[in-house]
């Protein structure tokens, strides 16, 4: 029996929900194509997943992704990892060889830790006496 399987990838204030199932290769963002996704670069990111993994498991599954908050890049980022949770925990609860999931669990991880995992980097609270978490006003003596 083949299962869909929903997964989640955040970055800064973005949160990205995917939902793998089987079918034709079909990737969606916000319900339009990754191809007509803007601007090139959130596009080419947010493939990545795609590329490392093999193109006959990507042509059996269609990925559909919501995601919300954050800016462009926050939320390819939140997209990408998003995609990457959901190919291998479809292929987890899917096995289709049993050393295929572990083999795409480990090159993702090789390749860039942040597929697989959420970036915890948040920003820094303003602080007393300064303009923002960092910035001081200036001291003058004369």
């Amino acid at each position: 029996m083949v299962k869909a399987v929903n997964t989640s990838g955040k970055r800064k204030s973005a949160i990205a929900r995917a939902t793998v199932k089987k079918g034709s290769g079909k990737v969606r963002i916000n319900k339009r194509p990754l191809e007509l996704h803007d601007p090139l670069l959130a596009r080419l990111k947010i493939s990545e997943p795609l590329s490392f993994a093999e193109k006959s498991l990507v042509a059996k599954v269609d990925i559909d992704v919501i995601v919300r908050g954050g800016g462009v890049m926050g939320q390819a980022d939140a997209c990408r990892t998003a995609i990457a949770r959901g190919l291998v925990e479809y292929l987890k609860t899917n096995k289709p060889k049993s050393s295929d999931y572990e083999d795409l669990e480990t090159l993702f991880r090789e390749r860039d830790r942040s597929l697989l995992v959420n970036d915890p980097r948040r920003k820094m609270p303003k602080r007393p006496m300064g303009r923002g978490a960092r910035k001081k006003r200036q001291k003058s003596y004369r």
